[in-house]
This record gives structure tokens, C-alpha cells and sequence, in this order.
């Protein structure tokens, strides 16, 4: 059996990288901590737990690996004491608030050997890997153009916890959490971009942003653009690419693309690669690093940072 243990219930997501944990054949949630003891004490009841300290976690030698979902800003501590107890480390993003934080921790992996990943979990479905596929074969040409919005209505359905809304904790708004999807898929695609401007709009009176877009500009001329929302209902999670030689767009993992492999018509596309394993999921049954995929590995982790630090630089609104 493979034991983890959580850090945090602060993020949305917790209690789902919990469930799945559990539900991995040979693996189990051992412990689980949070800064608020009843909280962890309940969420430890639900999971048939023990709810322990950090210190507890880290030093238990049945502990393989440690599911990071506490406050953004508190992620570095966590993170770097646990590379230092040899456990491995699974993230949500963004990694860190700061370049110089995240650069710790990545100097942290290497030198510990640290089996990582981050939450990138669109890497893990079939329409999206058809479009990474696609414009990385150079189906589509070089690509000049690319855009992705994945936005939802947790400000507008008030769904989303306050604590989603803390600057400090979060580091800004919908752009850094629901956004940080489209950046690092704007960067498989595209690679590491030369500038980024953002304009972030306060729909519902949030001290963040909950409506945003970010352009980002490349080498070569390439331009990809990032959106996202915390005030949008029913909108589908989208990818648009523009080659010289062809497009693309994907709806909710539907396809359709037009290129000379289409006969340069407009074409559903009909065979999609099948669902692979959620980050998650991959960095659990792993036993060495090489095991991941690089898609989320620390060096693109730490380039999310990179790209969001440059996001909230004097923002227009």
C-alpha cells in the first residue's frame, strides 16, 4: 500500500484530490492536516483518517507523498519543508506568488529528487491532447494565433468560499486561479512568451479581478490570448488555434479543424485520443520522477509563475 497524506482543505479541490487518492488502486489518504484543527479533525472522520500535524506528516516514514492544497501563499513553506523530508509533492497551482519562491522550490526538487507534479488536469483529455497534437505534428502550420477561455460563475452564483477573493492568500483573482488553465496551455502551445498585458474588471465588487483577459505576445509574432471569469455561466471551455496552414477549434473537448490532412474543409474530428491519467493520478502511481509527464513537471510550474507574475504587473481596468 501507498500512503499520502493531504496539506490544506483551503482549495476547491481538496476534497476531490482526497477521493481520488483513495480511489487509485494501492494507495491511501493516511493523514490529513489544515491550519484549522476542527477542519481537519472532520475531514479526517470522512476519510477514516488520522488528522495530524505537519510535523507528524513529514516525519512519518509510511508517508510516501504530500497533496499541497493550502492557501497559494503558503504553498512555498509547505512545499519546501516536504522536498527536504523526501516526501514527494503534488501541488494545485499556481506553484508560488513570486519567481524567487517558485525558483526555491525547483531548486528544492532537483537537488532532493523529488517525484512532483502540478494540477495541469486539461494535459489529460482527449480533445485537448487532439489539439496539442495537431499543432505540435505542424498539421496547422506555424502557429500564429491561439486563444483559450475556461471560465465558470462561482462570483455571480456565489459558489466560490470568500477566501477565494483574499489578494493575500491568492494572489489576485480569477486570472491567477480559473486562468492559470489557459496560460499553461497557451504555453505548450506557444513556449514561453516576451510580454504579457492583462485587463481585469470587477464585475460583482470583489476586491479581485472576476473577469479577465490576458494577451500574451511571442517570438515570431505568434499572439495567444487568455480568458477566463469567475461571472460566466454555461460557457464551454474553448481552444482556438490559427495556423498559416490551417485551424482549430475545440468546445468541451469536441473538435473540429480544417488543414490539408481535412482536404481543407471543415471536419469534426471523429477518432480522439483516449483519456490518460489525471496529474494526480500519474504522480501516485509513479515510483521515480521520469515516470510524469513533463507537461507538468517543475520546470513548466515554475514558468506559470513566471507568466502570472508578468499578468499583474499594472493590469488596465
Amino acid at each position: 500500500m501507498k500512503y499520502f497524506a493531504m496539506l490544506g482543505k483551503w482549495h476547491v479541490h481538496a476534497e476531490e484530490y482526497a477521493n481520488q487518492l483513495n480511489g487509485v488502486p494501492g494507495c491511501k489518504v493516511k493523514k490529513v492536516w489544515d491550519p484549522d484543527e476542527a477542519t481537519a479533525k472532520a475531514w479526517a472522520e470522512q476519510l477514516g483518517c488520522e488528522a495530524a500535524t505537519v510535523e507528524d506528516i513529514l516525519s512519518d516514514p509510511e508517508i510516501e507523498g504530500v497533496v499541497v492544497c493550502n492557501a497559494t501563499n503558503e504553498h512555498t513553506d509547505l512545499i519546501l519543508r516536504a522536498c527536504r523530508a523526501d516526501k514527494a509533492v503534488f501541488t494545485e497551482k499556481v506553484l508560488a506568488l513570486t519567481n524567487e519562491e517558485a525558483e526555491k522550490i525547483r531548486a528544492a526538487v532537483i537537488e532532493n529528487h523529488t517525484r512532483f507534479a502540478i494540477s495541469f488536469p486539461h494535459f489529460s483529455e482527449p480533445g485537448t491532447q487532439f489539439a496539442l497534437e495537431t499543432a505540435r505534428a505542424g498539421k496547422l502550420g506555424k502557429l500564429n494565433y491561439a486563444r483559450v477561455r475556461k471560465a465558470h460563475n462561482g462570483a455571480t452564483g456565489n459558489w466560490l468560499p470568500p477566501h477565494f477573493y483574499d489578494p493575500i492568500a491568492c494572489g489576485g483573482g480569477a486570472m491567477i486561479d480559473l486562468g492559470a488553465h489557459p496560460m499553461y496551455l497557451l504555453c505548450a502551445l506557444l513556449g514561453e512568451p516576451k510580454s504579457v498585458q492583462s485587463t481585469f474588471t470587477h464585475v460583482t465588487g470583489k476586491t479581485v479581478e472576476d473577469n479577465a483577459v490576458s494577451i500574451l505576445s511571442f517570438d515570431g509574432g505568434a499572439i495567444g490570448v487568455s480568458e477566463t471569469g469567475f461571472v460566466s455561466s454555461h460557457y464551454p471551455f474553448t481552444i482556438e488555434l490559427g495556423g498559416v496552414d490551417g485551424s482549430l477549434l475545440m468546445r468541451n473537448q469536441e473538435v473540429e479543424y480544417c488543414c490539408a490532412e481535412t482536404g481543407n474543409e471543415w471536419k469534426k474530428a471523429e477518432s480522439l485520443p483516449e483519456r490518460v491519467d489525471s496529474p494526480l493520478v500519474q504522480w501516485a502511481k509513479a515510483e521515480k520522477p521520469e515516470e510524469i509527464s513533463k507537461d507538468f513537471d517543475i520546470d513548466v510550474a515554475v514558468r506559470l509563475t513566471r507568466v502570472m507574475v508578468e499578468a499583474y504587473q499594472n493590469p488596465k481596468d
